[in-house]
């Protein structure tokens, strides 16, 4: 198990602010990653603020649930082999490991509904003080832009409004990801 505190910043994009970024900063290499999302059927970790995803990058399968904290989200981790990944996604049952510990303390069952997955092309780059994110998702029938800051102090957010204005990108009011796929299933589903 590892649990790390996430603090980010981030900012939707348009294609066109996208190709300029990644032109700017030199990003010509992207790597796939996807997020297999989960669920109650009742919304539990949506309601708790939290939410639960299988990450798939360079054959590695990760398990994170993601919890509000004081500042930013608490991640805890568990690593997961391909096979242990695909069960989960065919079965949606949690197993035995600080995972199903943590979702028992927030009152959630460990059989859990899988909702479907999010690919996104990513680039990073280390940028002041933190790791500049360039990633480009598809969902549904959706795809979209996003810039992320991470960081491990608040104030570097000032860095990244910095690096905005700049560019002349607008702040935007953006959901995360976990959001905006919920958002496009149900779309999908009326």
């Amino acid at each position: 198990m590892r649990q790390e505190i996430e603090i980010e910043f981030k900012n939707m994009v348009t294609k066109e602010e996208f190709q300029t970024l990644c032109d700017a900063f030199h990003i010509k290499t992207f790597t796939t990653q996807i997020n297999h999302y989960f669920e109650t059927p009742d919304f539990s970790l949506r309601n708790e603020g939290s939410a639960l995803r299988i990450r798939e990058k360079n054959n590695t399968y990760t398990l994170t649930l993601k919890q509000p904290a004081q500042i930013g989200l608490l991640e805890t981790h568990q690593s997961l082999t391909k096979a242990e990944a695909k069960q989960i996604i065919q079965t949606g049952v949690i197993p035995d490991g600080p995972i199903a510990i943590q979702l028992e303390n927030l009152g959630i069952p460990r059989t859990l509904t899988y909702y479907g997955c999010l690919s996104t092309e990513r680039a990073e780059i280390h940028y002041q003080d933190g790791l500049l994110v360039f990633d480009h998702s598809f969902y549904f029938d959706h795809n979209d832009y996003e810039l992320e800051y991470e960081v491990t102090d608040e104030e570097k957010k000032k860095d990244f409004l910095s690096l905005l204005r700049s560019y002349n990108i607008p702040m935007r009011s953006t959901q995360n990801k976990v959001q905006r796929f919920f958002l496009a299933k149900q779309q999908n589903a009326d």
